[in-house]
């Protein structure tokens, strides 16, 4: 059977003769009788009573009609639902973005994506750009923003912004200058994202030029989140690092004080999907969402310079 047959079969049904479903359908009579009659063939058995000037069905016919019906309902839905996402009408989007999305305005990320496409599912992952990077080449996202610098391999990177890492502290003292590496070694360092320790983005970008420095960073405190270590720094625990969006949030805490490192430190966001693969229509307009928020809403960013942190592809 084949589903040009069965719908040639259900017209029949429905008109009551060859030349109205021909019309129906728009073919022939001669094309319509023959599409049947070849049904017939392949299940060994009448379908209709030919006798009369509206065609009848016969019991092997009445025994076919649900099937027939269930048959071509399917691949109608089978059709809509890949239309759906073709038009973005439908699917899921699957995302991972910045663990720090509140600082980034990216919290609402969900609700301007849903207000503008209600029909598309939306499955949005936050968690250290590590673990979003592994996810993505997993193939559990889609896609996702991270920090750089993360494992490249098997994975497209598209910088899209950066962000400058500023030193914050409560002593003015020491963000009088420009924060050099043996400056921070110095300092009571207050890090956060202790799961991950140095394999965390910014925090890696620290510990290369601490130890091209020939210097060494030790934390007296590690906490989980940023919001946790501008805490402890607000009590005087001792200092932290923390980009410009997360300073200029509304959030951050009053009395303390930031400077810039003596060689520009900045945290790059990019975009990272499997290499080869192509987005789904729902991640693809997910992504671009996300980074039409991120320029109109967070002022401190700047496109990410093309070059030696330019788009390329992991091994």
């Amino acid at each position: 059977m084949t589903l040009i047959q069965l719908r040639a079969f259900l017209a029949a049904v429905r008109t009551g003769s060859f030349t109205a479903a021909a019309r129906e359908l728009g073919t022939t009579q001669p094309t319509m009788s023959e599409l049947v009659r070849k049904l017939e063939e392949e299940v060994a058995l009448p379908l209709f009573v030919r006798a009369g000037r509206r065609l009848t069905l016969t019991a092997a016919g009445e025994e076919l009609l649900p099937w027939a019906r269930r048959t071509v309902d399917g691949a109608a839905g089978a059709e809509h639902a890949l239309r759906s996402l073709r038009g973005l009408e439908g699917g899921v989007a699957s995302f991972g973005v910045l663990r720090n999305a509140p600082f980034y305005v990216l919290s609402d990320l969900a609700l301007t994506f849903h207000a503008a496409r209600p029909g598309v599912r939306i499955r949005l992952v936050g968690q250290n750009s590590v673990e979003v990077a592994e996810a993505v080449r997993a193939g559990d996202l889609e896609a996702g923003l991270v920090v750089l610098p993360v494992d490249a391999t098997g994975l497209e990177v598209t910088p899209l912004f950066r962000d400058e890492v500023l030193w914050v502290s409560r002593d003015p003292a020491r963000t009088a200058a420009p924060v050099t590496m043996e400056d921070a070694a110095r300092a009571p360092l207050v890090l956060y994202d202790a799961h991950y320790g140095w394999a965390d983005p910014t925090r890696r970008q620290l510990a290369d030029r601490a130890q091209a420095a020939g210097v060494r960073l030790d934390p007296v405190v590690e906490v989980e989140n940023v919001e946790s270590a501008l805490a402890l720094v607000a009590r005087g625990m001792g200092d932290t690092v923390a980009s410009r969006a997360v300073t200029a949030h509304a959030s951050f805490p009053e009395g303390l004080t930031t400077a810039p490192f003596a060689e520009p430190l900045h945290d790059t966001i990019a975009l990272v999907q499997r290499v080869g693969s192509t987005l789904s229509p729902g991640t693809a307009e997910l992504a671009r969402t996300a980074t039409e928020m991120l320029t109109t809403r967070v002022p401190a960013l700047e496109p990410a310079p093309r070059g030696r942190e330019g788009a390329h592809r992991g091994a």
